[in-house]
């Protein structure tokens, strides 16, 4: 098969699979980590494949929807790339970037790194700041039944991953707890120059949103 059809299959893989998922974990956001990542890759020395590949993937099943579970994301990729009979040793990296990707995985020492995590990594991020990560907070914060902001609750900056994970403080606190440190966490130069943009509007809009209140 060629990495055409291989993405093809893919892309219809993770569409029929999220087709219910909560709006900040949807097909349009791969999509649009996907698309930030292709762009990443242009000026990275990496095996596209891979990028493309775990950049859909990467959500395929979050563990945040799952009970915690940190596994079932890497296991049902390798299960469906298994299938289209994709090799073993790209099976395992797009498995281990899934791993340790996320904002929460950087609690733990870090045990794995390659030039093709850098860039999904980067382009996940960007997608967590900015206008897009704004809405996605938001959103998340709606179906978990968060608050928006409330004064007396102030933001915790000394987490732990568990504590993280079960956070339920309001949804502007985690502009403080993760989307403000995003920018000085980017991997690649193209993804910090990005970052820039999208964080400064973070900022502008916090400033708008206390004027506000």
């Amino acid at each position: 098969m060629d990495q055409a059809a291989i993405i093809e299959k893919t892309v219809t893989f993770v569409q029929e699979t999220l087709k219910n998922a909560e709006g900040g974990h949807d097909w349009w956001h791969i999509q649009r980590v996907w698309t930030n990542a292709k762009l990443l890759a242009r000026t990275e020395d990496c095996d596209i494949l891979t990028v493309e590949l775990a950049a859909l993937l990467h959500d395929i099943a979050d563990s945040k929807f799952h009970n915690g579970d940190e596994e079932i994301g890497p296991a049902t990729a390798g299960k469906f790339l298994t299938s289209i009979n994709i090799d073993a040793d790209t099976i395992v990296h797009v498995q281990q970037i899934i791993r340790h990707m996320s904002f929460k995985a950087s609690f733990d020492k870090a045990t794995f790194h390659s030039k093709e995590l850098a860039i999904v990594q980067d382009a996940d991020r960007l997608d967590a700041i900015g206008a897009i990560g704004i809405a996605r907070a938001f959103t998340y914060g709606g179906f978990k039944d968060r608050e928006i902001y409330n004064p007396n609750i102030k933001p915790n900056l000394n987490m732990n991953k568990e504590e993280y994970k079960n956070t339920t403080a309001p949804t502007i606190n985690h502009f403080y707890e993760k989307l403000l440190l995003l920018k000085d966490k980017m991997n690649t130069q193209t993804g910090k120059q990005l970052a820039l943009q999208r964080h400064n509007f973070m900022e502008s809009y916090l400033e708008q949103f206390y004027s506000e209140v």
